[in-house]
């Protein structure tokens, strides 16, 4: 697939139509998160598994009923307001993301926290460090996108981990260090609440050149 500024879809829903959709949708991928949770805790019998079994498939099958056969994308409308539900770690309609929610500082560099349960746990009791690497690819495409104002892509993306990351309430943060033409280098670290870093990395970002002249901004991650 070719990635292009006809990636982006435009909308005609109104900001306020959008956000109640995330209001409706994000609820329900929230209830598949805590589902997805106690499946992975659960030691019911198994009559107690094939009757919750059932209630998924009908789920599913409700839910089915009117489901777009294509990617989520990213979609914009003409306030200004863009949106992508189906992102791995931002996604408000994607259960797999944890999500994510950013916060920008005024010195350019964006924070965020975030609650990580079982469902990504990786060594016993901690963190798989391919969903620290996920979790900072994106915050670090956020940080080298200026708030939005530039499109980029990763270009490389080396982390050191330093040490085991604890599930629960996780800490990241990432700022650009250096700005060259069409290439942006974003350092950040991640770790536990309170805690030291646990993974530390640097990326490379790269401004296409089909996006420089193109009229859409933000991060492909």
């Amino acid at each position: 697939m070719t990635l292009s500024s006809m990636s982006f879809v435009p909308s005609e829903m109104t900001t306020a139509e959008v956000e109640a959709s995330e209001l409706l949708y994000g609820g329900l991928a929230q209830d598949v998160r805590h589902l997805v949770d106690v499946a992975i805790r659960t030691n019911v019998d198994a009559d107690r598994v094939a009757a919750a079994r059932a209630l998924v498939r009908q789920a599913e099958q409700v839910l089915a009923e009117d489901a777009s056969t294509e990617p989520a994308g990213i979609q914009f409308n003409t306030e200004g307001r863009s949106w992508n539900w189906g992102n791995a770690v931002v996604g408000v309609r994607n259960a797999i993301a944890p999500p994510v929610i950013l916060r920008w500082s005024d010195d350019g560099s964006v924070r965020s926290e975030v609650d990580l349960g079982v469902a990504y746990e990786g060594p016993p009791g901690c963190v798989h460090g391919g969903v620290s690497a996920l979790l900072l690819d994106h915050l670090m495409g956020e940080t080298a996108s200026a708030a939005h104002t530039r499109l980029i892509v990763t270009g490389t993306l080396t982390l050191r981990y330093l040490q085991p990351l604890p599930l629960g309430r996780v800490r990241m943060q990432a700022q650009v260090t250096n700005e060259d033409d069409r290439k942006v280098t974003v350092t950040a670290h991640l770790g536990p609440d309170g805690g030291e870093p646990a993974v530390e990395a640097t990326g490379l970002f790269i401004v296409p050149r089909w996006a420089r002249e193109g009229s859409v901004s933000g991060s492909l991650d």
